[in-house]
C-alpha cells in the first residue's frame, strides 16, 4: 500500500511540474510580436549599432526567433547576416531552426 501512494504521489509531482512547464511556453509564446524586432531594422540592414530599445526588444523576442522568422513582414530580416551581428552585440542567443 505504501508503495502505489508514493508513486502515486510522485506521479503527481510529474504531473504538476509538467503542467507549469506547459504554462510558462504558451505564456512565453503569447508574448510574441514581431512588430518589436522593428526597433532593430535599421542595425540589421546597416553597420549601425543597436540602441538600447533595440537590444530590450530583440532580448523580449528572443524565444520567438524561430516562430518569427516564418513573418511576412519582418521574418526576410532576421535571415540578414545583420540580425546575428545584431543578436551577438545585444547579448541574444540567435537559435538554429529547423
Amino acid at each position: 500500500m505504501e508503495g502505489s501512494v508514493r508513486c502515486f504521489t510522485v506521479a503527481l509531482i510529474v504531473l504538476l511540474l509538467s503542467f507549469g512547464h506547459q504554462q510558462r511556453l504558451i505564456a512565453a509564446q503569447s508574448r510574441c510580436d514581431p512588430v518589436q524586432i522593428s526597433w532593430c531594422l535599421q542595425s540589421f540592414v546597416s553597420n549601425i549599432p543597436p540602441s538600447r530599445e533595440c537590444c530590450q526588444k530583440y532580448k523580449g523576442q528572443e524565444g520567438c526567433l524561430c516562430r518569427e522568422t516564418g513573418d511576412p513582414t519582418f521574418g526576410g530580416y532576421l535571415g540578414l547576416p545583420g540580425a546575428k551581428r545584431v543578436a551577438a552585440a545585444c547579448g541574444v542567443t540567435f537559435p538554429k531552426c529547423n
